[in-house]
């Protein structure tokens, strides 16, 4: 194991890390609360954007939910009239969800704010800063998947 710096904090930079998160998820979700929608809507629809035709089940995958958990939201997203569920041929027990006009209008304006947000803030960074932090969420992201699979093998 390497060895770290006593001045430097990992729990610390963690809490920092958590803390900003807070902020850029609060401003975001104002922001799409101004078109009228949440987060988890948000998530849903910008998720059908770049593929269209999942199942409940892929949905609920690539939003790291259950797909109970997304049931609910996208029924009201369906009565809404965002997205519709679309039967697939050969398969009875599942539907294809694409999204409606209504709702790829809804989802490019909520990336459009994401869009903005990130310019302002991220985007403001010298280029070397947000080279610095990719390279570190990269490594970060790669220790978090090697330790959800430790913990998966010992279950």
């Amino acid at each position: 194991m390497q060895k770290v710096d006593p001045d430097v904090d990992p729990l610390r930079a963690w809490f920092r890390f958590i803390r900003l998160h807070r902020r850029a998820t609060s401003a975001i979700a104002g922001v799409l609360k101004s078109i009228g929608l949440s987060i988890p809507q948000f998530d849903l629809l910008s998720t059908l954007t770049e593929r269209e035709g999942l199942s409940q089940q892929e949905l609920a995958e690539r939003l790291y939910v259950t797909k109970g958990n997304v049931s609910g939201l996208l029924d009201r997203m369906v009565e809404a009239g965002l997205v519709e569920r679309r039967t697939i041929p050969g398969d009875r027990r599942s539907n294809a969800l694409h999204l409606t006009p209504k709702g790829r209008a809804l989802a490019e304006q909520g990336i459009a704010a994401q869009k903005a947000y990130v310019e302002a803030t991220l985007g403001s960074l010298r280029t070397e800063d947000l080279m610095d932090l990719e390279r570190v969420v990269l490594a970060w992201r790669e220790k978090a998947r090697l330790a959800e699979e430790a913990v998966h093998s010992k279950g």
